[in-house]
């Protein structure tokens, strides 16, 4: 949280303008080389998707432990590839 209130606090102006554009190429092209690889994995989508409904339906009261929990399911990888399968019918 620090780290977003200390970027929203940067004075955009404390770059030149050639600064500016390189950052704004940055950007896009991070956001397109993210998209490519979502894209490309998605896996990534499914174990997201699938921990969200399981936080919204379990409303744990300890996230952290909940999500510790979660990620390291032994049983995981298979109910990720089961899905994955099912969204391919």
């Amino acid at each position: 949280m620090a780290e977003s209130s200390f970027l929203e606090n940067l004075d955009i102006d404390a770059l030149s303008p050639e600064q500016q554009e390189k950052l704004r190429q940055f950007k896009i092209q991070t956001r397109i080389a993210n998209e490519k690889f979502l894209r490309t994995h998605p896996e990534v989508e499914v174990l997201l998707s699938h921990f969200l409904r399981d936080v919204f339906l379990k409303r744990p009261v300890d996230i952290r432990e909940f999500a510790a929990e979660h990620f390291t399911d032994p049983d995981l990888s298979q109910k990720i590839q089961s899905e994955l399968q099912h969204d391919d019918k």
